[in-house]
């Protein structure tokens, strides 16, 4: 564990000082330590990235300070927030600081908003509960609040639900709801991780400039290291539960003294610069190889020559998905409005070629990968995959060709059978297609393909609970190459993993592509990720293409004010570059 050479210790305006902080739980198995001897402060107007993997002890230092913790939780050491201990303090206590002095922002705005309350409704009572104000006041206080995080129509807004609001609007009303009393310390736990990149540029610039309007420190917790060399005066790196290194943000992300934190921000993506292929190897794995890659050159990963990449096996033409839409209490006489999902798509892909398609949520990148692999019945337009037209296939015409075109999902458990043991969920497609089989040939095959995919056969019996997020994207992953398909369409397979995790499953399938010939439509909202893996890149707008082209060309040369947006928006790990770049708004 170690120290950069300028750590915060200044204590003079330090608005909260954590110090020796330990969380453990009391299981059946034992004591579980989620956080050991923690020590950080952070002043009046300062912004403290937390930093590290799924699993560091990054929101459990946080809940540990709002008194969020479960009966089984056993608290130690101090925080003091303007002199005042926090940890283990009663409730009655703790509701006079929460939303008055610190507020906090969830990971997830859907599942923080009541569903059944109207969105004014729940910033009303906030107000009521810890300001006494009245009702009008309280309704005056809470426009203004969302007009101030730039939701259009706050008043209108106001009587609407939280269904009724996009992701990225969600996340605005919690900032909203979070700045409501004014805090002099705002938490925000992975505040942008499900957002396009466009909105978490937005949602980010909001942050600088009501810190900079009312003066509020903010913890932000993340894995995105962009984000925090965007918004951070100071970087804390965690791991296992235990600080690996703290100070100032051009210290972590220039003149980085621990391991671990090289190899985190070495397994970023970046758009200004090509990651070191580090394979298939986990963080700790990966931080002793950087050592060694420095002493050696030869070890940094070459580009395999790729194969000739002449045949289109795959002809997508003018494809079409529209939706008639009939709004709620409407008139049974009133003409349903048609959503264009997909508005007359058409590329090809070729043989052991990856193709990106890139876009922000609604863009149709989903519906697109639906309707080609049958899953969506498209309004009009054709499928070409060798020669067929794939659109015109019935259910048994597309169960014989589904062993050649599969599909990984986006959320790698909920896409996991949980009744089903591991070696179950990846045997399934060989008792559909294989059932010659014996019970021994197919457990070979699937011992055969989880080894190749980076995880232990001897794991075959276990359920997917069982198992990290990033490992349940392998057997993911597993299950669509059991088969030896030719085409995989990926939608969006690395968005929820540690950026550790997304970099071992990202070279997992160029090198699995580059073995077996694999060609690859690769849906994704970061850019970084999509130029890091694809050959070509397909940008959506509102279902429609805007543009395609090499990608080199595209990533140097975009043509279009859309991709020129999107690729002004994606976060940099670089303090001086983020501090300095200026993101381009498309009007379209």
């Amino acid at each position: 564990m170690s120290h950069s050479k300028n750590t915060p210790e200044n204590r003079q305006e330090v608005l909260l000082a954590v110090k020796d902080l330990q969380v453990q739980f009391n299981t059946p198995e034992g004591i579980v330590t989620a956080v050991n001897n923690l020590s950080f402060s952070i002043k009046q107007g300062e912004t403290l990235g937390i930093v590290g993997e799924s699993g560091s002890g990054k929101s459990q230092t946080v809940f540990a300070l709002m008194g969020l913790q479960p009966s089984n939780a056993m608290i130690k050491g101090s925080a003091t927030f303007e002199q005042q201990q926090l940890l283990n303090l009663p409730n009655s206590q703790l509701n006079k600081i929460r939303s008055k002095k610190i507020a906090m922002i969830f990971q997830d705005p859907m599942t923080s908003l009541n569903p059944y309350l109207k969105v004014g409704e729940q910033l009303i009572e906030v107000l009521r509960q810890h300001n006494g104000m009245s009702k009008k006041q309280a309704y005056n206080e809470s426009v203004a609040m969302l007009e101030a995080v730039k939701i259009p129509h706050p008043a209108q807004r106001m009587n609407q639900y939280p269904h009724e609001f996009s992701g990225g609007m969600c996340q605005r009303v919690m900032i909203a709801m979070a700045l409501l009393c004014k805090p002099q310390l705002l938490i925000a736990d992975e505040p942008s991780t499900a957002l396009d990149v466009t909105v978490q540029a937005q949602i980010m610039q909001l942050l600088r400039e009501l810190q900079s309007e009312f003066n509020t420190a903010i913890i932000m917790i993340t894995h995105d290291l962009g984000v925090v060399a965007g918004i951070c005066d100071n970087v804390l790196v965690m791991q296992n539960g235990e600080m690996q290194e703290y100070g100032s943000a051009d210290d972590i992300f220039y003149r980085p003294q621990n391991s671990y934190t090289q190899a985190l921000l070495e397994a970023v993506p970046r758009l200004d610069k090509d990651v070191t292929n580090l394979a298939s190897l986990s963080i700790n794995e990966q931080a002793s190889a950087l050592a060694e890659t420095e002493s050696r050159p030869e070890l940094k990963a070459e580009s395999t020559a790729q194969p000739e990449k002449s045949t289109v096996i795959l002809d997508v033409q003018d494809i079409k998905v529209h939706f008639s839409i009939v709004k709620k209490n409407a008139l049974p006489w009133t003409k349903p409005s048609l959503l264009k999902a997909v508005d007359g798509v058409s590329f090809q892909v070729m043989a052991g070629e990856t193709l990106g398609i890139v876009g922000e949520s609604g863009s149709g990148k989903s519906t697109l990968a639906r309707a080609i692999i049958g899953l969506l019945k498209p309004t009009s337009g054709k499928v070409i995959w060798h020669g067929q037209d794939l659109t015109q296939f019935d259910k048994q015409a597309w169960h014989a060709e589904r062993r050649n075109i599969q599909m990984i999902f986006q959320d790698p458990l909920g896409s996991l059978n949980p009744r089903m043991t591991v070696g179950e969920i990846v045997a399934e497609p060989l008792r559909t297609y294989h059932p010659e089989l014996s019970y021994n040939d197919r457990k070979q095959q699937v011992q055969a393909i989880m080894s190749k995919v980076g995880l232990h056969p001897n794991l075959i019996n276990r359920y997917p609970h069982e198992f990290s997020g990033g490992q349940c994207q392998r057997i993911g992953i597993a299950r669509a190459l059991i088969l030896k398909p030719k085409l995989i369409i990926c939608d969006e397979p690395v968005s929820a993993l540690d950026v550790s995790i997304q970099a071992q499953v990202i070279n997992l399938l160029k090198q699995l592509q580059q073995e077996l010939g694999l060609s690859l439509i690769f849906i994704a909202h970061d850019l970084a990720v999509v130029k890091h893996i694809s050959d070509r890149v397909l940008v959506m707008y509102k279902g429609n293409k805007v543009e395609m082209s090499e990608v080199e060309k595209l990533y140097a040369e975009p043509q279009h004010d859309y991709t020129k947006a999107l690729l002004s928006a994606v976060p940099i790990p670089d303090p001086k570059i983020e501090r300095n770049k200026k993101v381009l708004e498309y009007v379209g």
